[in-house]
Order: C-alpha cells, then sequence, then structure tokens
C-alpha cells in the first residue's frame, strides 16, 4: 500500500510489503468510472450482457419483401410512437447504468475483502459490530482515503452512517451544484460501497451499503448490517 510515512495497520515485519506513489490511489478512483463504462460497452461477459443500446440490429435484406416488417407505427398516433421510444430509452439508460454500478461495487467488494484478510490478521477477534464498524472507519478508511472517516452515528439496531466530509475520489469533481452534481458523483460511490461491504464480509458482517452525496466533497454511506454479530 502507499503511504508518505509508515503508519499503523502497517506491519513491519512484513517481508511482502510493497509501496508504490501515492498518487496512484487517486488517478485509479478517478478513471475506475470511465474505465468500467467502457468495459460495460465493449467486453461484456454472462454475468455482465451487453446493454441493449450497444446491441447492433441484424441488417434486413431490403431486396426481399419479407425482410421488410410491417410498419406498426403507421397505425399508431406520432405521439404514441414518441412516448414509446421515450419509455424504451430510460429503460435502456436505466439497465446500462445497473450494470455500471454493479461493475462497480463487485470490484470494490474484492479490494476490500483482500485488504482485511491482509491488515487485520494480527488484530484480536471483533467482539461486536461496532468493533468492526470503528476498524473500518479508522484504519480501513485510511488505508484507501489517506483520512478517517468524520462522522459515525448509529441507532444501535444495526444501521450505521458514516459521513467523510471531504471524500477524495470526489474533491477534483467540478460540476454544477444542486442534482447534477448529484447525479455526475453518484458513479464514484459504487466503488466505495463495494469496499465497505467486501471489508465488513471478511470480518463476518454481512451488510447492504449504500451512498449519496449531500454536496461535493462530501459522501454519507449507510450500512444497515444483517447478522447480529461478527462471526470472526
Amino acid at each position: 500500500m502507499s503511504f508518505e510515512a509508515p503508519l499503523p495497520p502497517y506491519n513491519f515485519t512484513d517481508p511482502t510489503a510493497t509501496f508504490f506513489s501515492a498518487s496512484c490511489i487517486d488517478l485509479l478512483l478517478i478513471e475506475l468510472v470511465p474505465l468500467v463504462q467502457r468495459m460495460a460497452e465493449s467486453a461484456p461477459t454472462l454475468e455482465f450482457p451487453t446493454p441493449s443500446y450497444a446491441r447492433s440490429a441484424p441488417a434486413a435484406d431490403s431486396t426481399s419483401p419479407a425482410a421488410s416488417p410491417p410498419d406498426s407505427s403507421a397505425s399508431q398516433p406520432p405521439a404514441a410512437t414518441a412516448t414509446a421510444t421515450t419509455v424504451e430509452t430510460i429503460s435502456d439508460e436505466e439497465a446500462t447504468r445497473e450494470d455500471i454500478y454493479t461493475r462497480l461495487e463487485n470490484l470494490g467488494y474484492k479490494v476490500g475483502i483482500g485488504l482485511v484478510e491482509r491488515f487485520s490478521r494480527d488484530r484480536s477477534r471483533f467482539t461486536d459490530n461496532l468493533d468492526v464498524i470503528k476498524f473500518l472507519c479508522k484504519d480501513i478508511w485510511h488505508l484507501v482515503f489517506r483520512k478517517q472517516i468524520d462522522n459515525l452515528k448509529t441507532n444501535h439496531r444495526g444501521v450505521y452512517v458514516l459521513t467523510d466530509m471531504t471524500f477524495r475520489p470526489l474533491i477534483r469533481m467540478s460540476a454544477q451544484s444542486g442534482v447534477p452534481a448529484i447525479a455526475r458523483a453518484a458513479p464514484f460511490l459504487q466503488f466505495p460501497c463495494g469496499v465497505i461491504r467486501g471489508a465488513l464480509s471478511a470480518m463476518g458482517v454481512n451488510a447492504q451499503v449504500t451512498a449519496e452525496t449531500p454536496g461535493l466533497p462530501g459522501a454519507v454511506f449507510q450500512i444497515t448490517t444483517v447478522n447480529k454479530n461478527p462471526s470472526g
């Protein structure tokens, strides 16, 4: 991992520890969303099929009468045809967005598991979910974003709200205030959601994680745990 100066939970006795420029993680977080968008368009998998807007329609043989389907729009008023086209476009956009969000969250999930497996192996067993959340807010957050969570709230019923007032992936983002900024920031919160969910899973806590930005560059993450106590 990368630090300006080695700090806990860095293990000085770890012979496999490596370092790289601290700016690498910032560049990765910035470029991750465009990368996944390109992957979704050009390299679909069985788990993530090609978005409908990217599928090319088969070419019709204009010389064959059977190749020309009846024009169903001719029997529909123009307003109805336009409405159907708009609904279909919105549906395609939502499916594409969900595909990208799922890819980003899954990537973060794998990273979160790997972080915990490496940096919590020398720690004592966690006694309850609050200890797990505190470890996430202090140690794991510092490893990834070089700072601790600014605020942690809980209702003591399995719901935790983490607030980062200067979330690193959003610091350099420039956008109009209001709804456009929130929509623009949403994809960049999916990878961190996956990191959180993966880290908690590695510590025996199943959870659902959602995120939003009340205003750039802040971010709020809500964790809803499923099981009562960590298993390990």
